[in-house]
């Protein structure tokens, strides 16, 4: 490591920054000891449990291993879908070489860690992350048939407290908690629920929904409970963000550890929009009356966040300080707002225009995670001061499609790929995340990070650019179609046994009406949508030409 290297590395470390793993974790140490088999006395500490009454139905705290070996890639690449897009091959090639290294990621759990499932391994420092791996299986999803990636969100629900916490960083060792649940750093973001949603979407498992809907149920309460301030509104920390080093506390605090006596817009808005999701799943379990304690704060906090952290003069969500003042950093973490279903479409439209502001988001390799003219954005991107990072920009690219904003949306996701795209032509591989203003990978940013970074080249390939997206619960394929090139996917799944080839032929213009040709085995409903217009279309078992 040459001397400047060295310097970053260690100054990171002083820091105390999240970038870097602390000189255990680079030994690949962990505690010595095994872990105890009753999370109870999985500390060193008086017991001080209150008991969520949802943890009694978590079957994943006492389940056995299910432990499912690896196809080899050459087996998994013939049941992956295969995606075409004419004239751009080597977006092709980068699809396989992603799917190539999250085979090769997938672990058994450590004989004396706990964990109850093989899993996809975050890419990081040996452990398991809870933010990360929701946006791993975010695109794993698509690769279901050849693996079970969805499992590896279950060693989170075995790891779960009797009162209802999971820890957000579980050694990959011993399968202990990193943190003390009371540490401020100790969990979050709760995004989990999200993931499941997608999945259940993708394939209307239902049975896995009966499981997991206690646990997801009883994290939300242990973070009502024990996350929010007075007035009801929440609080994290740095890590607890997962958006390690951003300016965003008083400088009196430390920006990592410290909670900042703060309210946290990202976190607000987290837990609004998953406790819709929480409500939904109550209604297809025939569970909801059980938690109109999560349906009466989701309707609290739309109105507590809209008074407080909205700033209708810039357009903008912020956090808010102790003395009730508002703040004026602008984190890419507002746009977790896109989720929320807070804003009237003209200030959505102002929100968003940010978006396109080449003195803020709008640079050379959007979306950074903090604004250009900010005093302590880095070229470079230094973690979250201003690198772009494949999870926060699929969850703006996905919630721009989802507030019908799908032009924006395109070309964020098309420009976000083709960044990527250069630098795997450069490096042959994938980064932990991205500089801003030039095409290449952030300061020290980890190489073959699949890991979240997956999501660009499958995720937001299908959904970003082709604008493909399923719902097996109403039986539709929304395809909003923007490129003009010949492109599609054969192998797509849909539901238990759905299978599909979409594939859209070549057009002079974007305002042409597309030509499709699908084949499918299950009836389907296409909602299709360009750029000169919409049609719903039926699609039936065999061939269709559209």
């Amino acid at each position: 490591m040459d001397s400047r290297r060295k310097f970053l590395r260690n100054s990171f470390l002083l820091a105390g920054s999240a970038a870097l793993p602390a000189p255990s974790l680079l030994a690949g140490e962990g505690p010595s000891s095994a872990p105890d088999q009753d999370i109870e006395l999985q500390n060193d500490f008086k017991n001080t449990y209150v008991k969520n009454v949802f943890v009694t139905e978590n079957e994943f705290r006492n389940a056995q291993p299910n432990l499912v070996p690896a196809p080899s890639f050459a087996q998994a690449k013939e049941m992956l879908p295969l995606p075409n897009w004419k004239g751009n091959q080597a977006a092709i090639d980068m699809y396989w070489k992603a799917w190539e290294i999250a085979f090769k990621n997938i672990k058994d759990p450590a004989p004396k860690s706990g964990f109850i499932a093989s899993y996809i391994d975050t890419a990081y420092n040996g452990n398991i992350f809870m933010w990360d791996s929701t946006f791993i299986t975010m695109f794993a999803r698509y690769g279901t048939r050849a693996y079970p990636f969805q499992q590896t969100l279950d060693n989170f629900y075995g790891k779960q407290h009797p009162d209802g916490f999971i820890c957000r960083e579980i050694w990959g060792l011993t399968g202990k908690d990193c943190f003390h649940r009371y540490d401020p750093t100790s969990t979050g973001p709760n995004l989990i629920p999200w993931s499941e949603l997608e999945y259940y979407r993708q394939f209307g498992d239902i049975q896995r929904l009966h499981k997991i809907f206690p646990v997801l149920c009883a994290y939300y309460q242990w973070l009502r409970l024990n996350r929010t301030w007075k007035d009801g509104s929440y609080w994290s920390s740095g890590w607890g963000t997962g958006m390690d080093n951003q300016p965003r506390v008083h400088k009196e605090y430390n920006p990592i550890f410290s909670h900042g006596h703060m309210t946290w817009l990202d976190t607000c808005l987290q837990q609004l929009y998953i406790g819709k999701i929480l409500v939904e799943f109550g209604f297809y379990v025939e569970r909801w009356q059980e938690i109109e304690d999560i349906e009466s704060e989701t309707k609290f906090l739309k109105k507590w966040i809209r008074e407080n952290l909205w700033d209708s003069k810039t357009s903008f969500f912020y956090d808010r300080y102790a003395d009730g003042s508002i703040g004026n950093f602008k984190s890419v973490g507002a746009y977790w707002a896109l989720w929320a279903d807070i804003l009237e479409p003209d200030e959505l439209k102002k929100f968003t225009a940010h978006l396109t502001d080449t003195q803020t988001f709008a640079r050379k390799h959007p979306i950074p995670s903090m604004p250009a003219n900010h005093e302590k954005y880095q070229p470079d991107g230094r973690y979250w001061q201003g690198g772009v990072w494949a999870p926060t920009n699929y969850m703006v690219i996905a919630g721009l499609r989802q507030n019908n904003l799908h032009t924006l949306a395109f070309d964020l996701a098309k420009k976000h790929h083709q960044q990527v795209l250069q630098v795997f032509k450069d490096t042959g591989t994938f980064w932990e995340y991205y500089a801003p203003e030039t095409t290449s990978p952030g300061l020290l940013a980890r190489p073959d990070f699949i890991g979240w970074t997956g999501l660009v080249p499958i995720s937001i390939l299908f959904e970003g650019i082709f604008g493909i997206r399923s719902s097996i619960q109403t039986n539709t394929i929304n395809w909003d179609v923007r490129l003009t090139e010949e492109h599609g996917i054969d192998r797509y799944p849909i539901g238990k046994e759905g299978i599909l080839s979409l594939q859209a032929a070549a057009r002079t213009s974007e305002k042409q009406k597309p030509s499709l040709t699908i084949q499918s085995n299950l009836p389907l409903k296409l909602k299709l949508s360009w750029a000169g217009g919409s049609d719903t279309i039926d699609i039936k078992p065999g061939m269709n030409k559209i």
